[in-house]
């Protein structure tokens, strides 16, 4: 928006569209002069600019105020379009734009609550992880003629989310044709974030399929890419309500199809329990440096070796050795871990009442705990499991009995599985695979795993594959990884 700075255009997930996608979403759009189109939230008037015949809604009086003098005599409906949606009688031949992206733990208050009355209204019941795109898009549609369309910019989050699986299952009920154009260069190149394109025609019909089209690069397109990939409702949700591993070739798909349903294959979670590691809310208060628990005189007996990131996690096990080697630089990785029943030494009563204490139990998680100092879900796990990595997760065992935060997962076996069978087979290209199919992006070129997703990665108990097979599973990794940017 004009004289908005980068911090302020973050919070309210305003960002500039490039003109070939303004222009391309208004074609696909617009069928005449004379179909009147809805851009939810108008921003600076691009779109609106694109097809004067429009209504937009807007909640900032400045960026109104641009809009007017940019395309004069446009109708500009001021205040929270979630309201406004709820209320108004008009409905309209078509909609373009890009709605805010706002995460949820800023997309909050009365817009929010108002954004999910409405989508629960039309039967569509966002959870509470749901970024603002996700109702902007379900709330449009209801504002739609019968045979209306809609074309909108997208996160990428629609390709794997769980929050976008009940706006596609809306759309899909509600529109007789769903394209999405997923686009492998970034459309904002500022922004972490990829950006995709979303287009629904036919508003009143159903289909039982989305199309996947997957370009390298935009460039105006006067109508949606054709062809590209038919995604049939059932296929996607077979593989988890994504649509990422339709990127994968059909040959690709059915050889980890096939060995999903092997007998000697298995699911992460069927072995081993995947959870976060332990939050302390002040991590430079409980974790000491050898030098500084020695100079305090902290008894050793309340100090816990823990795995402090994902970058510690290399090999194939945290060993004593490799504790070793943090201890000889010196490294703050021993957790002050104290229990609430307990007699506190004089040399921990006084570092809790030192201002470094006084400081740290002021924090959010310190001060809603009782008592402040005693960290909860402090455990000793098998092994461990990065979350956030480029080539891939490292799962490595546990073998110095550290305790982890909550940067890196913790991972417990399950009855008598074996923590170096798991490793062994971690160590293959169809886990490689399924960590890509499984996870999701994060940005920067980076791959997330959460706790849910890891549970689901397929593990082989066979480690041997066809010589064919491997060349055609590192070949769709090396695929997967360029849609993430990495490498």
């Amino acid at each position: 928006m004009p004289g908005m700075n980068a911090s302020e255009r973050k919070r309210r997930g305003a960002y500039y569209t490039p003109d070939a996608v303004v222009r391309s979403l208004v074609r696909w759009a617009t069928r005449s002069p004379r179909d009147r189109m809805l851009d939810p939230a108008c921003g600076d008037g691009r779109f609106l600019m694109a097809h004067p015949n429009s209504v937009g809604v807007e909640q900032d009086p400045a960026a109104s105020a641009v809009v007017h003098v940019r395309v004069p005599g446009c109708l500009i409906e001021g205040g929270d379009f979630f309201s406004w949606a709820a209320n108004t009688q008009e409905r309209f031949d078509c909609a373009a734009g890009n709605p805010p992206f706002i995460r949820y733990q800023r997309f909050t208050g009365p817009v929010r609550r108002a954004a999910m009355e409405l989508c629960g209204r039309h039967g569509v019941h966002l959870s509470g992880l749901s970024s603002s795109w996700a109702p902007f898009l379900v709330a449009t549609a209801t504002l739609l003629k019968p045979g209306g369309r809609m074309a909108f910019v997208v996160p990428a989050e629609i390709g794997h989310a769980p929050y976008a699986r009940p706006v596609l299952e809306y759309l899909a009920q509600h529109f007789g044709g769903v394209r999405v154009v997923a686009i492998r260069d970034r459309l904002f190149p500022g922004l972490s974030e990829d950006c995709w394109l979303l287009f629904a025609e036919g508003f009143g019909g159903r289909t039982d399929h989305f199309w996947l089209s997957a370009l390298e690069r935009f460039v105006f397109l006067s109508t949606p890419p054709e062809g590209g990939t038919r995604v049939g409702l059932r296929e996607w949700r077979l593989w988890n309500h994504k649509l990422r591993p339709f990127f994968l070739s059909p040959q690709v798909r059915d050889l980890y199809q096939h060995a999903a349903e092997r007998r000697d294959s298995y699911r992460l979670g069927e072995v081993a329990r995947v959870g976060i590691g332990y939050v302390t809310g002040a991590n430079s208060f409980f974790h000491l440096r050898p030098s500084e628990a020695e100079r305090l005189n902290i008894p050793p007996g309340l100090l816990n070796v823990s795995v402090r990131k994902g970058t510690y996690l290399k090999g194939r096990a945290v060993t004593a050795s490799t504790v070793d080697g943090w201890r000889k630089r010196d490294e703050p990785v021993l957790l002050l871990r104290l229990s609430g029943d307990m007699d506190l030494p004089a040399p921990v009563q006084s570092y809790l009442d030192s201002p470094a204490g006084r400081a740290a139990r002021t924090s959010y998680k310190c001060r809603t705990r009782t008592p402040w100092y005693a960290v909860p879900d402090v455990t000793v796990p098998d092994g461990f499991l990065s979350y956030m990595s480029g080539s891939g997760p490292s799962l490595v065992a546990n073998h110095a009995a550290c305790v982890a935060t909550n940067s890196v997962h913790v991972v417990k076996l399950r009855d008598s599985a074996c923590m170096k069978t798991l490793i062994a087979s971690w160590d293959t290209p169809l886990v490689r695979l399924s960590c890509e199919v499984e996870g999701h992006p994060l940005g920067g070129g980076l791959l997330k795993l959460e706790p849910r997703e890891a549970a689901r990665v397929l593990l082989p108990r066979a480690l041997s594959m066809p010589e064919q097979d491997v060349e055609l599973i590192e070949a769709a990794v090396t695929a997967m990884r360029r849609w993430r940017h990495h490498g």
